[in-house]
C-alpha cells in the first residue's frame, strides 16, 4: 500500500494534480498499479476494463425537463441515425460547433455525435456512453462529468488554448487525457491585436459612431501615427512575436518582456527584450499578450501604470485578468493612459454598465481574437488530429497530463521529483533583468550507473517548476522537452558519482541557470545562479545557495539574507515577523567563518506583507534579501 500511495502520489505531482482519490480508484476498479503505464494505449485500456459488457440497448433519462436517450446499436446495413453508433467504432461527442475540417477527420474513425448547448446535467446522462469529448471556452468539463462517465471518456480536447473550463486534477484521477489546439489561433490572435492597435491611433470606433448619430467632427477625432513610436510586447510567444513582426512593419520601434524568449530570436526579429519596468517606462503602445498565471493575475494595477509614461496606450487581446479593471478606469480618468483597446475581460461578458465598457477612451470587441473563419477551421483540424491520435493509442506535443514512468521508478523517485520541481521554481524566482532563462544544467549525483537512473520525470519536474510560475503552460512528461524546445530553454544533464549507497537513488541534485542576473547576489556562483538540494527522511531540503551551504525545508515560503554575521540577527527579524503574525517554520544560518558574511534562510507559513519585508531590509547588516514562494 505504502509503494502503490507514493506511485499515485508521484504520478499526481508530476501532472499538477492532488494524489489519486482511493473512492474514485475503487469505483472504476482500476489496480492500483493503473497509474504507471508505458504508452497511451496501455493506460486506456485500464479505463476499458471497468466497462460492463454492452449488447444493443438504449438508455433514456429525464433531465431537466427534457427527454435524454443515447443509444448504443448493434452493426446495421441501413443508414446510421443521429441517435445510433456503430459498434466497434469509439463515440466521440462535440459539445460546441467544430469546423467541418475537423469532424470529418473525426468521422473517419469514430461515431460523431453533435449536441451543442447541453447543460452540464445532460452532458452527465450522455458522457458514459462516450470515448472522447470536444469543446471549446464555453461547456464545463467537471468532475461530475468525469465521474459520470463510470471510467468510459478517454480523452478530452479543447478546441483552443486555455483549458481553465477543464477540471485537470478530476480528469487525472479518473484517467483521462486532456489536449487543447495551441497554435491554430496564432495568426488570427496577432492580426486582431494589430487591428485594435491602429483603430485605437486613429479613433476609428468613435469616429464611427460619432457619424452614424449624425455628426461631422474630424478635428475630434485627430490621431496619432504609429511611426517611430515604441511598442511595448508583453509576452513574447506565438501571439506575441507575431504582432512585434506587424508592428515593425508598421515603422513602429519594438521593445518587449518574457522572462523565456530566446533573445537570438528577438533579434532576428529587430526586437529588444528589456525588463517589466522598463517596458514601461519607454512604451508609447503596450500589447499585452501574457498569460493569466497567479504572478501576471492583474500586473497591470495602479502601481503599474504609475511607472507609464502619461498618455500611454494599451491593447489587450490576451486574458482579462492580467489588468486590474478598476485601476485602468483610474488611469484612464487621469490621463495616464490615453486610450485602450481590449478584447478580453475580468468576466465575460461583462456588464451592460461596466464603467470600463462605457469609458469614451476606450474600443471594445467580444473575445473575437481567435474569431476568423481560417482560424476556426485551423483550430478544429488541430483538436481533432489530437483527438484521433489519442483515441489511437498515441501520445499527443499537446497532452497537458499524462503518466509515463514505471511504477517502480515512480515510487523510488517520489522525495526527488517534489525536490526537483521546487528547485525549479526557487531558481527562476531569483532571475531579474530582461534576457530570459535560455540554458540550465542540471547535475545528478548518484552512486547508481548511467543506465541504472532515470531521470526523465526529473528533468521534466525542473522544466515545469521552472516555466510553470511565469506561463500559462501545464508541464508534464509527454510536454515538458517539446515546451523547454519551443520557449527556446536548453536544459543539459550531467551526472556526477559518488561513493554512496547504490539503494540510494541520488545524493543531490544542483540547478545552474546561465547567462542571466540575479536578484539575489549571493546565490551566483562562477556567473551562474546556482542551487543545490537534496532529501532528508523523504523531505526535500536546499542545501546550497550560490557558495553557501544552508539547512532549509523546501515547504511553504522562504526568505533568504546576506548578512553581516553578528549577534542578535536571528532575534531581529524574527520579531519583524512575530509583530505581523507570520508564523516561523524555520531557521537556517550558513556562513564563510564567524563575524563574516552568512546567509540566514527563514521558512515562513504565511507570506509577509510589503512592509515587513521593507523592515528586514533595513536592518543594516542585512546586504540584501529575496522572498521566493514555493
Amino acid at each position: 500500500m505504502a509503494a502503490t500511495s507514493a506511485v499515485a502520489a508521484v504520478v499526481a505531482g508530476a501532472l499538477g494534480a492532488v494524489p489519486q482519490r482511493t473512492d474514485l480508484a475503487a469505483a472504476a476498479a482500476v489496480p492500483s498499479r493503473a497509474c504507471s503505464v508505458s504508452s497511451l494505449a496501455s493506460f486506456q485500456s485500464l479505463s476499458a476494463s471497468c466497462k460492463t459488457a454492452r449488447s444493443a440497448r438504449a438508455v433514456s433519462k429525464k433531465v431537466g425537463g427534457r427527454q435524454i436517450v443515447c443509444s448504443v446499436a448493434a452493426p446495421s446495413t441501413s443508414p446510421r441515425s443521429a441517435s445510433t453508433e456503430i459498434v466497434g467504432k469509439p463515440t466521440v461527442l462535440v459539445a460546441e460547433k467544430l469546423g467541418e475540417a475537423g469532424l470529418e477527420l473525426l468521422k473517419k474513425i469514430a461515431n460523431v455525435d453533435c449536441s451543442y448547448n447541453l447543460s452540464q446535467e445532460e452532458l452527465c446522462a450522455k458522457i458514459s456512453l462516450c470515448d472522447a469529448l470536444i469543446v471549446r471556452s464555453g461547456t464545463k468539463v467537471t468532475r461530475e462529468v468525469f465521474e459520470a462517465s463510470n471510467g468510459r471518456l478517454k480523452v478530452v480536447g479543447r478546441a483552443g488554448v486555455g483549458i481553465d473550463n477543464v477540471d485537470l486534477q478530476a480528469a487525472t484521477e479518473v484517467g483521462c487525457l486532456v489536449v487543447n489546439a495551441p497554435t491554430a489561433n496564432t495568426i488570427a490572435a496577432a492580426e486582431h491585436g494589430i487591428a485594435l492597435l491602429t483603430a485605437l491611433a486613429r479613433n476609428v470606433a468613435q469616429a464611427s459612431a460619432s457619424m452614424k448619430a449624425g455628426e461631422w467632427k474630424r478635428n475630434k477625432y485627430v490621431g496619432v501615427s504609429l511611426v517611430d513610436k515604441t511598442l511595448a510586447v508583453m509576452g513574447f510567444g506565438k501571439v506575441g512575436s507575431e504582432v512585434a513582426r506587424r508592428a515593425k512593419g508598421l515603422g513602429m520601434q519594438v521593445i518587449a518582456h518574457d522572462p523565456y524568449a530566446p533573445a537570438d530570436r528577438a533579434r532576428a526579429i529587430g526586437v529588444e527584450l528589456v525588463s517589466f519596468d522598463e517596458a514601461l517606462q519607454r512604451a508609447d503602445f503596450i500589447s499585452l499578450h501574457m498569460p493569466l498565471t497567479p504572478s501576471t493575475d492583474k500586473c497591470f494595477n495602479d502601481e503599474s501604470f504609475a511607472k507609464c509614461k502619461k498618455g500611454v496606450r494599451i491593447v489587450n487581446v490576451a486574458r482579462g485578468g492580467v489588468i486590474d479593471e478598476e485601476a485602468l478606469v483610474r488611469a484612464l480618468d487621469s490621463g495616464i493612459v490615453a486610450q485602450a483597446a481590449l478584447d478580453v475581460f475580468t468576466v465575460e461578458p461583462p456588464a451592460k454598465d461596466d464603467k470600463l465598457i462605457q469609458h469614451e477612451n476606450v474600443v471594445v470587441t467580444p473575445h473575437l481574437g481567435a474569431s476568423t473563419m481560417e482560424a476556426q477551421e485551423g483550430v478544429a483540424v488541430e483538436i481533432a488530429e489530437a483527438v484521433v491520435g489519442a483515441l489511437q493509442g498515441e501520445l499527443a506535443a499537446t497532452a497537458v497530463n499524462a503518466p509515463m514512468v514505471p511504477a517502480e521508478v515512480l515510487a523510488e523517485l517520489s522525495p526527488y521529483v517534489t525536490l526537483a520541481e521546487r528547485l525549479g521554481r526557487l531558481a527562476v524566482q531569483l532571475v531579474s533583468g530582461g534576457a530570459g532563462v535560455k540554458d540550465v544544467k542540471v547535475t545528478y549525483t548518484s552512486s547508481r550507473a548511467d543506465d541504472d537512473l532515470d531521470t526523465r520525470l526529473l528533468r521534466a519536474m525542473i522544466t515545469k517548476g521552472l516555466i510553470e510560475p511565469v506561463s500559462s503552460a501545464f508541464i508534464n512528461l509527454v510536454n515538458a522537452d517539446f515546451i523547454a524546445k519551443q520557449r527556446g530553454l536548453r536544459i543539459s544533464e550531467e551526472r556526477r558519482p559518488s561513493d554512496g549507497a547504490v539503494e540510494v537513488p541520488l545524493e543531490s541534485i544542483e540547478v545552474r541557470i546561465s547567462k542571466v542576473d540575479s536578484r539575489f547576489n549571493t546565490a551566483m556562483s562562477s556567473g551562474d545562479i546556482t542551487l543545490v538540494g537534496t532529501v532528508k527522511g523523504g523531505v526535500p531540503h536546499l542545501s546550497k545557495v550560490g557558495g553557501f551551504s544552508v539547512d532549509v525545508s523546501l515547504e511553504g515560503s522562504i526568505i533568504l539574507c546576506r548578512q553581516v554575521d553578528q549577534p542578535g540577527m536571528i532575534g531581529k527579524v524574527g520579531n519583524f515577523l512575530g509583530e505581523q503574525n507570520v508564523n516561523i517554520s524555520f531557521m537556517s544560518v550558513g556562513r564563510d567563518s564567524p563575524r563574516k558574511q552568512a546567509v540566514m534562510a527563514i521558512g515562513v507559513d504565511d507570506v509577509p506583507s510589503k512592509e515587513v519585508l521593507t523592515k528586514i531590509g533595513q536592518i543594516s547588516a542585512i546586504e540584501e534579501f529575496v522572498f521566493l514562494k514555493l
